[in-house]
């Protein structure tokens, strides 16, 4: 464990007996930032309304300066343990108010303590705001918690301090042992193993903290990121051209070991790209990151005289130079190129050189991101054709991007993130045109999978004979366990077993998810007050649905109506364009690829079940009057696929609303009630458990 989890910590008897200024050189010793006046003063408030509280428990409690909380790349400013009780606090010396925000932020220390550090598990934590000049009648101690014993913060002031420390220590039923400086050391140091989400994990990356900081030690990540820049290292140092395949259950991290290769690489002063066909993906994570980079210049402007912050667009720009949709890189690269038979040719005079560096990428690594889902060759040549006026294009897109690399003069890395079980479009090429590609064009490239991919039968043996002399196998190139539920890693094989139709592992994997919450109900209005009842903090929420369940509109789901899902995404409950707000409602296509803490996924009769309920029906609805069947096998799958991506974006726990359907006089035959009492019959049969209604 990190020797920098805090940069201060003492018994409370040992902090009571030594000089302020001591305890000032200590923390800013341990500080890697230059320390300002400004922060200095905040240390100095924290421990004189400290020293004025912590007499009574000299004996019975420990406490630590600015303790890591590396999940959300912060540092909580005081974290005191009395009797084995955690307090978490933050002060806002600045602050004559208790801001929401505030409020949200210790809360989210105090959930982030209990969910993701080993000693936290079985503690009782108690998060606590303190907004030093705030006036005494506006503060709160209410004691109100969850099952999981982390309390909702307490809001004092420094007059009332020891009230909100000596009242949970009175009030809440808890185990008195002797202090022992060993244990409290134990807990502090406890093992740390965040499951952020891809934009926290984003952000914290682009701080500059590294992949072993943000998730589980010596995981599935950790190994394959490792073995990813081997292999780059190897590339680069031997002038070889190579192709990685890093293979995945959905929710493992292939996404986060993508980024962490782009930026990583990026540090290190090698240029890299990260690259996604998953438009709303690439726009959440670039916004993400942009207003992230925003704030922490802002930061420094307050404490650097004369620093300039920059803009938000020259802050996106920075962003974009390393995340990027793939089409806009594959259009860069047409540039000043036609079509000379089957290949792509520099259009003679358009460059100096075929090494001019406008032909060949800046990036010696390229990582695209669900490389499964690269276009064929029909698809790439029908869009080129339509949209580029370029006829009879020779390349699939998987063929394309390689060529893009095969310029590069010394050496390169293209690395294939790879998923199942999420395709979702027409036109997808699959990791079979991958291979063929190589096969056909890229006989002297590397060839890096797992072996977990020669044996999936996702690409047949037949397809890999062809590459039998360029492959190395390499075993930490598949994630086994998914990241995405850090309370259950089972959730998506439930979720793969509920929709194949295998009732009894489905009821069984069921009983085994733990502390992962999967609730019933008929009622959309019931589903929200689930949802507002679960959430704390910052977690957000929000509502999901197929695209064809268009029948929803009756329930005021309205899937064709597309918000703005980078406002769903990042806004907080303020603003009614959020996740939160419970008014919008996203489907498959806008969050694949991200995910949130509680959903509410919404069943239509667009994938319901046979009378017998032994098989899954399809239909899309057609002119707004008819429900028609979708004949076609690789159009069902999709829609399978489109329920699986739904089911697995929350990472705590979720709501499914089946809705009654019209049962009026005359009825709306686009809602008969058997269909959803069909689907809602099959969930309750393998143990969902209803909730009841509200109204």
């Amino acid at each position: 464990m990190s020797a920098n989890r805090f940069y201060y910590s003492d018994s409370i008897s040992g902090f009571l007996n030594t000089e302020s200024e001591t305890i000032i050189g200590t923390l800013t010793l341990a500080s890697q930032h230059d320390i300002n006046d400004e922060t200095s003063k905040s240390w100095v408030a924290e421990i004189e309304s400290l020293r004025n509280v912590l007499a009574p428990y000299k004996d019975r409690g420990s406490l630590y300066f600015e303790y890591n909380i590396p999940r959300m790349g912060r540092r909580a400013d005081v974290v005191l343990v009395i009797d084995e009780l955690v307090f978490v606090l933050e002060y806002k010396t600045a602050d004559s108010k208790f801001s929401h925000e505030a409020r949200m932020q210790v809360w989210d220390y105090a959930l982030d303590l209990k969910n993701f550090q080993e000693g936290s598990l079985e503690r009782i934590i108690i998060p606590v705001l303190v907004a030093e000049s705030e006036k005494d009648k506006h503060c709160v101690f209410k004691l109100r918690h969850l099952e999981d014993n982390v309390y909702e913060p307490l809001l004092t002031n420094n007059n009332r301090l020891a009230e909100a420390i000596s009242m949970p220590l009175t009030q809440i039923p808890h185990d008195l042992v002797t202090h022992s400086d060993e244990r409290d050391e134990r807990w502090a140091k406890s093992g740390y193993e965040p499951t952020p989400t891809i934009i926290e994990a984003a952000v914290a990356l682009y701080e500059e903290n590294t992949v072993e900081d943000i998730t589980k030690h010596g995981g599935d990540i950790d190994k394959a990121s490792a073995e990813l820049r081997r292999i780059i290292d190897f590339s680069r140092e031997n002038q070889r051209k190579a192709i990685c395949f890093i293979t995945g259950v959905p929710g493992a991290g292939k996404t986060l070991i993508g980024l962490n290769t782009a930026i990583d690489q990026f540090n290190r002063g090698e240029k890299a790209v990260y690259l996604s066909g998953n438009f709303p993906l690439v726009e959440v994570l670039q916004e993400a990151l942009t207003r992230d980079y925003v704030r922490r210049e802002k930061m420094k402007s307050r404490k650097i005289k004369g620093y300039r912050a920059c803009t938000k667009e020259e802050a996106k720009s920075k962003v974009k130079a390393f995340i990027q949709m793939i089409h806009h890189y594959r259009d860069l690269y047409l540039e000043g190129t036609k079509v000379v038979g089957n290949e792509i040719k520099p259009i003679e005079g358009y460059f100096r050189s075929h090494t001019d560096k406008a032909y060949i990428p800046a990036e010696h690594v390229a990582i695209f991101d669900e490389a499964q889902r690269a276009w064929t060759g029909d698809e790439l040549k029908r869009f080129m054709r339509e949209k580029k006026r370029i006829a009879d294009f020779p390349y699939s897109e998987p063929e394309y991007l390689i060529s893009c690399m095969n310029r590069q003069t010394d050496w390169g890395v293209v690395v294939c993130l790879v998923g199942n079980g999420q395709a979702i479009n027409k036109g997808e090429a699959g990791l079979t045109e991958w291979i063929e590609s190589i096969n056909r064009r890229y006989r002297d490239w590397d060839v890096y999978m797992s072996e977990y991919l020669i044996e999936s039968g996702d690409v047949s043996k037949e397809e890999l004979a062809l590459v039998k002399q360029q492959l190395k196998p390499r075993e930490d190139l598949h994630l086994k366990m998914s990241m995405r539920s850090f309370r259950s890693e089972k959730v998506s094989i439930f979720v793969n077993q509920l929709l194949a139709l295998q009732r009894e592992d489905a009821a069984a994997t069921l009983k085994e998810l733990g502390n992962y919450p999967i609730v019933l109900t008929r009622s959309l209005e019931t589903a929200k007050q689930w949802l507002r009842d679960h959430a704390r903090g910052s977690e957000r929420f929000g509502l999901l649905a197929s695209s064809k369940a268009e029948r929803l509109k009756a329930i005021s789901i309205n899937v064709r109506y597309q918000p703005d899902f980078v406002h769903w995404f990042l806004e907080d409950e303020s603003d009614i364009r959020s996740s939160n707000a419970l008014e919008d409602t996203l489907t498959e296509f806008k969050v694949q690829g991200l995910e949130i803490d509680w959903a509410c996924v919404a069943w239509d009769a667009d994938l319901r079940l046979n009378r017998e309920q032994t098989a899954w029906q399809h239909f899309q609805l057609r002119s707004g009057a008819k429900w028609q069947n979708i004949h076609k096998p690789i159009n069902q799958t999709y829609q399978i696929n489109a329920y699986r991506v739904l089911l697995t974006r929350a990472r705590q726990g979720m709501v499914i609303v089946v809705p009654e359907g019209d049962r009026g006089v005359p009825p709306d035959d686009t809602r008969k009630p058997e269909w959803y009492d069909g689907i809602y019959g099959y969930l309750k049969s393998i143990g969902i458990n209803e909730i009841e209604s509200i109204c």
